[in-house]
């Protein structure tokens, strides 16, 4: 009988479904609710030590919808990190885990070039209780001026070393988000990694516009008529987020062994997730499938995800986990594999061919005459 359970770096889940940082993580209400319906491991909405300057605006939601008009294939954010004040969050997690000691908890995290609020930020968070970190290096937007968010994290030397200054605090696993807002994702996961970060998170959500709407001529979402770059979510960008978590994957296998991997971007199914296992992903989080189908959907994708590994007769998460990983290769290599095929098969046509020349009169047949004659004339 297959389990979804799963330990990743130490961290006891009964499945790899986590809730990804974000709305469905932000407060100690709507975690246990998670916790309630079984999600495998929370990931709360990003903290800071200063939460004096995050002010959200509303409406600060966009939503691309596919063919049909009701189903929601893009999701575009301007939310910003956590506004609630760091001793509210510090209190809520202690809380937190003595309702759940044995729910796993995870802070994420989010400061300026300062190794002090880093190393603070840290301490204090352990110290309430949460089972691990995740450090934010990959929001796309709100901050900037601050350089934190992607503003860091587009920049492998200066996440490289703030990972470390982390790590030189941290008595629990760390996970560093990425960016996909780069050119080559493997660049700031391997400066993570080699810092001594025990896994990597990604992909956040990817710098966006929604839309322009043609009538006001306004961009969207429009706050007092005016709006900025987001982040864009949902099922659209999964394609994109599969593609990186397989590169990131590819180089921890030959660079990082044994290091993680959470992978996310529009899971909403356990097919879903399955995709990212077999790429590489240790757990998959969630966050706009939350807010687009509710916390009782963990209980659909685990029943999904159990029937996937019964077809293929998997009995862990560990027996397929980057399973298709060896089925990448570089295109020269695809257009060699499919001349070799070619060749082999024209080879064998035309050894199926000479074997069907007649060689005696006896062989000679009336209903083949005609083809049998041509056969010898072509050889």
């Amino acid at each position: 009988m297959p389990t979804l359970a799963t330990t990743v770096d130490g961290l006891k889940l009964p499945n790899p479904f986590v809730i990804g940082s974000g709305p469905p993580g932000t407060n100690l209400n709507v975690i246990t609710r998670a916790f309630r319906e079984g999600w495998g491991a929370v990931i709360a909405k990003t903290i800071s030590l200063d939460a004096s300057k995050v002010i959200n605006v509303t409406p600060r939601y966009a939503k691309l919808l596919g063919a049909d008009g009701k189903d929601v294939v893009g999701w575009e954010n301007i939310e910003l990190i956590s506004d609630r004040k760091f001793e509210i969050w510090l209190d809520e997690f202690k809380k937190c885990k003595d309702q759940y000691p044995d729910g796993v908890l995870i802070a994420s995290i989010m400061e300026e070039y300062n190794r002090d609020a880093w190393t603070e930020i840290v301490e204090r968070c352990q110290d309430a209780g949460v089972d691990a970190f995740e450090l934010n290096f990959s929001c796309p937007h709100g901050l900037p001026e601050r350089k934190m968010g992607a503003a860091m994290g587009e920049n492998p030397e200066i996440l490289g070393e703030v990972s470390e200054w982390v790590m030189a605090a941290a008595k629990k696993p760390v996970w560093a988000k990425m960016t996909p807002n780069v050119t080559h994702i493997e660049d700031p996961s391997r400066s993570a990694l080699r810092a001594g970060c025990q896994g990597v998170s990604a992909i956040n959500t990817i710098r966006s516009v929604m839309s322009v709407n043609l009538e006001t001529l306004r961009p969207e979402p429009s706050v007092e008529g005016y709006t900025t770059p987001g982040g864009y979510s949902c099922k659209a960008v999964r394609p994109i987020a599969l593609r990186m978590v397989m590169e990131i994957a590819t180089m921890i296998r030959r660079e990082f062994p044994g290091r993680s991997l959470s992978a996310i971007g529009g899971i909403e199914t356990g097919g879903d997730a399955a995709q990212f296992i077999l790429l590489g992903g240790d757990t998959t989080q969630v966050c706009t499938g939350v807010m687009k189908h509710g916390y009782d959907m963990v209980k659909r994708m685990c029943d999904e995800l159990l029937a996937f590994m019964e077809k293929h007769k998997f009995e862990t998460i560990a027996d397929f986990k980057g399973k298709s990983l060896d089925y990448f290769t570089t295109h020269a290599e695809l257009v060699r594999m499919q001349k070799e095929r070619k060749d082999k098969q024209k080879a064998a046509a035309e050894e199926a061919a000479a074997k069907k020349m007649v060689k005696a009169d006896s062989e000679w047949s009336g209903d083949d005459f005609v083809k049998q004659s041509d056969a010898l004339a072509r050889g």
